[in-house]
């Protein structure tokens, strides 16, 4: 997902609204148009970011801008501003991401505060062109400041959005009933490139945020924040290529999974797609892997990351167990010192 455009204001796609745009700047090219046929040609689909607030336009009222510098400032306040031009501006531009850049799969909007939400931004409309234009694409819950509603708790979306937290038991409505939602984290600190926050996560942390959001019916938003040079710093990519080495050996105990309903064991979380549950052994246990409650439920155990059979056979000392399985790993040599995921084969 590629921010079109932040609460600064500034576009990185040729929109005929503003001048303030990449398109205008020595870069002189449209870098939404590159990122979507990029990930088309990958075979990814497409997702933009469009922040709701605009610290650049006219007619923003930043007076009332909770989190704008300049909030308080007498000029500011004094300054003549249309609130209704603003809003044709916002809507024409998210027109113009929908119509001009062909399938957009995900929008996701940021972010609403106070009282500018909901009908502050004639969000009904809104959501009544976006799904006019392309029906297929989901939408965040982020039109609404509490990011949720009475009916589907996304809030006039699709998928709720925790933001730098994720949720004890996954997200749900006023009725109990589960929502769609994914974690957004950064990386390190901040969402954009900072040189001096050097506070990064371990590409372990990484991958357990990931599988804690999947065990839970959840996805992992992790962001990337480029340097004014447009790189990707060097920490963020040596993490992500570790995070990419696991995925490759693990990914089927990711992809398609959900959760298990089961308790979350103590050395890990479980993850599940139809008949076969996926282990995930953060901490590896002393002696073989105690699976609480799976006694004779399970028909075969292998490490997922290179497919080798695991032995299912009760400890001796472990005798009056009858209900828990047991599957051994070996010594603690054997296991991924990030995550370790045996895949079983449920009966």
């Amino acid at each position: 997902m590629l921010t079109a455009k932040h609460h600064d204001g500034f576009c990185l796609f040729d929109s005929a609204l503003t001048d303030y745009k990449a398109t205008n700047t020595p870069a002189g090219r449209d870098l939404v148009r590159e990122y979507a046929e990029a990930m088309r040609a990958e075979g990814l689909k497409v997702g933009l970011y469009y922040s709701l607030i605009d610290w650049h336009h006219p007619h923003y009222p930043v007076a009332g801008d909770s989190l704008h510098p300049m909030r308080n400032s007498e000029a500011v306040k004094a300054e003549p501003r249309n609130f209704d031009l603003y809003l044709e501006y916002m809507h024409g531009q998210v027109r113009e991401l929908l119509s001009n850049y062909g399938r957009i799969d995900i929008m996701w909007f940021d972010f609403s505060y106070g009282k500018m939400e909901g009908e502050t931004w004639r969000a009904a409309e809104l959501v009544r062109m976006i799904r006019s234009l392309q029906p297929h694409m989901i939408i965040d819950n982020r039109l609404t400041a509490g990011h949720v509603d009475s009916e589907s708790g996304a809030g006039l979306g699709d998928f709720a959005s925790p933001e730098q937290i994720i949720p004890a038991e996954g997200v749900v409505d006023r009725a109990g009933e589960p929502v769609p939602w994914e974690a957004c984290i950064t990386m390190n600190d901040n969402w954009g490139y900072s040189r001096t926050d050097h506070n990064w996560k371990s590409a372990g942390q990484i991958v357990r945020m990931l599988v804690e959001c999947v065990s839970k019916n959840g996805n992992l938003l992790i962001n990337v924040g480029p340097t004014a040079r447009g790189e990707i710093p060097a920490a963020s990519v040596e993490r992500l290529e570790e995070v990419g080495k696991w995925m490759r050996a693990n990914s089927a105990g990711i992809y398609g999974c959900g959760k298990a309903g089961l308790p979350k064991p103590e050395w890990g979380y479980y993850t599940r797609k139809g008949n076969t549950l996926y282990a995930h052994i953060i901490n590896p246990p002393v002696g073989p892997v105690a699976l609480p409650g799976l006694g004779n439920k399970v028909r075969r155990a292998r490490l997922l990351a290179d497919g080798s059979e695991l032995s299912l056979s009760r400890p001796w000392m472990a005798g009056e167990n009858t209900r828990d399985c047991f599957v051994t790993v070996g010594p603690k040599s054997c296991y991924d010192p990030i995550d370790t995921v045996i895949a079983l084969d449920l009966a």
